[in-house]
């Protein structure tokens, strides 16, 4: 039953923090798809992604970590 829980985790982590193509962790993030691609290809900035063959995928948790590190100030 090893593989049925690995697929079911899958399901269950897709539903609650879904994979970003590109396009939408751009749009997510208020910037353009060329310059999530630079910082992903220079290191710019160490926002996690999924490489499966020539597809690149984002965690919108990742998405969600990048903002608050970069978040200054914030509540007192």
């Amino acid at each position: 039953m090893q593989p049925q829980t690995a697929i079911s985790a899958v399901l269950k982590d897709q539903l609650t923090d879904p994979l970003l193509s590109p396009p939408k962790a751009a749009e997510y993030l208020g910037v353009t798809v060329r310059t999530l691609s630079v910082w992903r290809c220079v290191g710019r900035y160490n926002i996690p992604f999924i490489k499966v063959g020539r597809l690149v995928k984002y965690r919108k948790s990742a998405l969600d970590a990048f903002l608050n590190r970069r978040t200054i100030g914030g509540e007192l």
